[in-house]
């Protein structure tokens, strides 16, 4: 496997988007589990005409990574062909308060902060993944670029630390946090166990920007899009989680097939409260 991934991050990224639109699909004809989840997940969105090109987009997002992990950093540099919203960067940067990058499982989610770190130095949250030879090649190529942070509590003082050092830090806010680690929010209508980090860490003063990058047609690189979010520190917890959830779901309803629809977003993790009931559901 690691020969493979070696292999796949020289290949042009033309190369590695048509075969993973080739894997998308196969993973579809295979995987009940897969069209089960994707289905699920676009109907309660109320988004289901995008499935044919999620599916795609689907297999493009795994095949892209071994190339934004392992190649250089000016190559991985000139994938990024247009940026939107740099200026909200920079003034951010000049504030001096740090920065807070929120990007959600939407295009390519590991462009944002491997661009950003070509300029100052970018602190990402990091789950350890299971297999060891993966978290190696992750480490080896990503880790030189990033600073990376474990999803533990010593992961959220490195965090801390680097915003008050006036510096960027990176995070999923859409990814389904530990238990204890979340509070039950709505997202596309229905109860997601939703982190509470990305929140708290704006208490800190930090800028919070969002950040998700697009895939071009034809392998062509990414457009990376940047817009300021404002979460006001005097509204509760709670309300600033979900003001998160909204945008999150404003910037999907832009571009519906490039979201991860496959990602079990609505799972309870274990030890988890279960989810309150939906209004006007069965529960």
């Amino acid at each position: 496997m690691v020969f493979l991934f070696r292999l796949l991050s020289r290949l042009p990224l033309p190369v590695l988007h048509n075969l993973g639109a080739l894997l998308g699909w196969l993973i579809w004809l295979a995987s009940p589990a897969f069209r089960r989840r994707m289905r699920a997940n676009l109907r309660q969105a109320g988004l289901e005409g995008a499935w044919p090109q999620a599916v795609a987009e689907a297999g493009k997002s795994v095949l892209e990574l071994p190339k934004l992990w392992l190649a250089p950093q000016e190559e991985i540099a000139r994938l990024v062909v247009q940026v939107e919203g740099w200026s909200h960067v920079e003034a951010a940067d000049a504030r001096g308060r740090g920065i807070l990058f929120l990007t959600p499982h939407l295009g390519c989610y590991e462009i944002a902060a491997q661009h950003y770190a070509g300029w100052r130095p970018i602190t990402v949250l990091y789950r350890r993944p299971r297999k060891d030879w993966l978290a190696t090649l992750i480490e080896e190529g990503r880790g030189m670029r990033l600073h990376l942070a474990s999803a533990d509590l010593s992961g959220v003082r490195r965090l801390l630390s680097a915003l008050r050092k006036g510096q960027a830090v990176g995070l999923l806010p859409d990814q389904v946090p530990h238990k204890g680690e979340g509070i039950w929010s709505p997202f596309f209508g229905r109860p997601a166990y939703t982190m509470t980090l990305a929140a708290r860490l704006a208490e800190s003063g930090a800028t919070v920007i969002i950040a998700w990058a697009e895939r071009l047609l034809y392998g062509a690189g990414y457009r990376l899009w940047l817009h300021p979010l404002a979460l006001p520190v005097a509204a509760s917890l709670e309300e600033r989680v979900a003001l998160i959830n909204r945008e999150m779901e404003r910037l999907i309803r832009e571009c519906p097939e490039q979201y991860l629809w496959a990602y079990n977003r609505y799972k309870r993790p274990a030890g988890a409260p279960p989810p309150p009931p939906v209004a006007g559901g069965d529960d």
